[in-house]
């Protein structure tokens, strides 16, 4: 064989083990290549900002039926102040074999249906809360006769076995939604039947049923932990004031770490900031230890906090007849 042949054989033998070579130190390149990428994703993502901060919602909710010298439900929505009113409260039902008592402190139930209708027109909703006197839901049969009892007395019913013996008190006027006002529940009540059965008559092509639930600050608050885990609702409104134990009297000094646990429990719902309207409400909830926020330290202290939270709502202020003597929503709301 010609020297210049063998010569020839052996370059390209060179050649094909370099390339060999070659390759295979950029295919290991490759092959670590996603490894670092992924370290480097990873650390980025910790960098990464939260979820975006909700900002202000100017939604204001206030709690009407307390006092009978706090004026009329009318009166309350034409102040322009709240974007929900709650009236309170249908404070018998469950455990006392089919009764149910609506209780709003003396004011004339015969006018309301109309006034309830004005404030819809205007773009306030009204609400009705059950809680805040002698109730129970010990079954779930119990749960669902009182849900049978407020879609055919409040809401969209008017048909059914609930509604034969039970007139209307505000006449055909529907009301917009319920709210869960369970501050004596007890966990093993089945406040998530109610929740659930509610929730069903609110989607669509219904009309919406807007359920909300107010509760303690100190989390959790176990007496509303069962219904608030079926994840029906829309608005959960705490309480940061309020004695009787439970924790709920250090959530006036820890007030960012209470809400911070609400705000990441239901990311779904929309949580509200509960306010008493007055310092003597506050004292007289509280046992002397106000919960009580004065309006330039909720601008400047507490609403940038709050407003950090994704599903941050609102405002909800405890009471109607404590803020028409204060004025305090006319100071807030336009931070809300």
């Amino acid at each position: 064989m010609r020297w210049d042949t063998i010569h020839g054989i052996a370059l390209r033998k060179s050649r094909q083990s370099a390339f060999r070579k070659s390759s295979q130190s950029q295919f290991n390149q490759r092959q670590s290549f996603p490894t670092y990428l992924d370290q480097k994703l990873f650390f980025l993502a910790g960098l990464a900002p939260a979820a975006a901060a909700a900002g202000p919602t100017g939604q204001v909710t206030v709690f009407w039926g307390r006092n009978k010298d706090e004026g009329s439900l009318r009166e309350a929505c034409d102040t322009g102040l709240y974007t929900m009113v709650v009236m309170s409260f249908l404070n018998v039902y469950g455990a006392r074999g089919g009764e149910y008592r609506l209780d709003l402190a003396g004011h004339p139930v015969g006018c309301i249906g109309g006034d309830v209708k004005h404030c819809q027109r205007k773009g306030v909703l009204v609400s009705l809360a059950i809680g805040g006197g002698a109730y129970s839901l010990p079954t779930n049969q119990s749960a669902l006769d009182l849900f049978e009892h407020l879609w055919n007395t409040y809401l969209g019913g008017g048909g059914g076995k609930g509604a034969v013996a039970a007139a209307r008190p505000f006449g055909d006027a529907v009301l917009d939604g319920v709210d869960f006002f369970l501050d004596r529940a007890t966990p093993a009540e089945r406040y998530d039947v109610l929740a659930t059965e509610l929730a069903k008559r609110g989607k669509p092509p219904r009309r919406a049923l807007h359920l909300t639930a107010t509760t303690r600050c100190a989390f959790p608050d176990r007496g509303a932990a069962r219904a608030l885990a079926t994840g029906a609702f829309e608005r959960v409104h705490v309480r940061f004031y309020g004695g009787g134990g439970g924790g709920d009297d250090n959530c006036t000094v820890y007030w960012e770490d209470a809400w911070d646990r609400w705000t990441a429990a239901y990311p779904r719902s929309r949580i509200y900031f509960g306010l008493p309207a007055a310092p003597a409400v506050a004292e007289e909830e509280q046992d002397g230890r106000s919960g009580y926020v004065y309006p330039k330290t909720l601008c400047y202290r507490y609403v940038p906090e709050l407003q950090k939270a994704a599903n941050y709502g609102g405002f909800m202020i405890w009471d109607r007849y404590s803020d028409k003597q204060s004025g305090y929503s006319g100071y807030v709301k336009n931070w809300a």
